[in-house]
């Protein structure tokens, strides 16, 4: 792993799963790391004193990305932590609803549009004065937005959009040196993935998958560092499948 010494880091959605392994992750290679969360503050504490324990730094801020406003009060801190400059944006903070497509509400579907798509799109936009050369934007896609996976249909399209932003963001910042790509996990045993810790849930997901275990959360952050480093300076506009080899 590259060193990120000197980096500072924002993960949104830290205080748990992919977000939490991506943190500490990103802080056992250097960085300075920014622990969002929109509840269980307990959790992003517990993060931060992980971190910090291991001789990093890291620090908590709380901002409901599913408000119009939240990415830009979470822009707003930040800026007031780590003043003018922020070098890795991981927008990892997502909410699912598994329904079909007759079950699913316009509540629940504007709600999956509001954290999954419009925050990320928004967080970019507010932190870009602080994101110049060799930063790296990470966000998260999904093995739903590539292929039908149970009754995500609503879910998926979020992940679809996600994947449409990354190619849109990477050519419009490519000349101010900024990278954008993301991952795509497939399934991963966290709390949005519960079924995945049930017999039944396990023998789906190893069904799906070349490599027969199920993923846990280190797996994808190991992959998300990767996107973060300097190991990766090359790669622009892509998504990066971290699935287990899942729907070959």
């Amino acid at each position: 792993m590259h060193s990120l010494q000197g980096k500072t880091a924002l993960v949104t959605g830290a205080s748990r799963g992919i977000g939490r392994a991506s943190a500490l992750a990103l802080a056992k290679a250097g960085a300075r790391v920014l622990v969002h969360y929109s509840s269980g503050a307990a959790e992003a504490e517990t993060v931060v004193a992980d971190i910090r324990q291991a001789g990093g730094r890291a620090d908590a801020l709380k901002a409901d990305l599913g408000a119009p406003d939240g990415p830009h009060t979470l822009a707003r801190q930040v800026r007031e932590v780590v003043g003018e400059r922020l070098d890795i944006l991981v927008a990892n903070a997502g909410v699912s609803v598994g329904a079909t497509i007759e079950e699913t509400t316009v509540d629940d579907f504007d709600r999956m549009f509001a954290v999954n798509v419009r925050a990320p799109f928004f967080l970019v936009q507010q932190l870009l004065p602080m994101l110049g050369k060799d930063s790296s934007v990470v966000l998260v896609s999904s093995l739903a937005a590539h292929a039908s996976v149970g009754a995500l249909s609503a879910y998926a399209a979020t992940k679809g959009a996600i994947d449409t932003l990354v190619k849109h963001f990477a050519s419009a910042l490519g000349e101010r040196g900024i990278r954008v790509n993301a991952v795509a996990p497939g399934v991963v045993e966290t709390d949005m993935s519960k079924f995945a810790k049930t017999d039944a849930g396990r023998d789906f997901t190893l069904s799906l998958q070349a490599l027969k275990r199920v993923a846990q959360p280190d797996d994808i952050a190991g992959a998300v560092a990767f996107l973060a480093s300097d190991a990766s300076r090359w790669i622009t506009g892509d998504t990066l499948r971290v699935d287990g080899g899942s729907k070959l």
